[in-house]
């Protein structure tokens, strides 16, 4: 049997993580994308804390967008996040994209961190 496309991104995002660690001196860059939104976090998983975070869920950013889904609103996203991490004194993260194939949404979130000033 075919598996679900749920099932394929969980299946993508466990092979992903044996890999992709987040460090106090390089933190992880996660992307959880919904049907409706898109959610990025910067996370140090040795002291399993979230440092940086941006989400269309925001009331800032929702206010701003015609639509939470669509690569307008991950550009919009990427660079908040990007601008908060910053603040914090990170610029080199590891990206981990969630399962998701680097396409769409989630390129465009990519794109919009990196030009903000993030180092993948």
């Amino acid at each position: 049997m075919k598996p679900t496309r749920r099932q394929s991104v969980v299946s993508r995002h466990r092979r992903t993580r044996r890999r992709v660690h987040g460090t106090p001196e390089r933190p992880r860059l996660s992307i959880y994308r919904s049907n409706n939104h898109i959610v990025a976090q910067v996370i140090d998983d040795v002291s399993q804390m979230t440092l940086a975070s941006a989400s269309t869920l925001e009331p800032e950013v929702k206010s701003s967008l015609s639509s939470t889904a669509n690569c307008d609103a991950s550009s919009k996203v990427g660079e908040l996040v990007a601008q908060r991490a910053i603040a914090k004194g990170i610029t080199q993260v590891v990206f981990d994209r969630g399962g998701n194939l680097y396409h769409g949404r989630v390129r465009s979130l990519a794109e919009a961190a990196r030009q903000a000033g993030l180092d993948f």
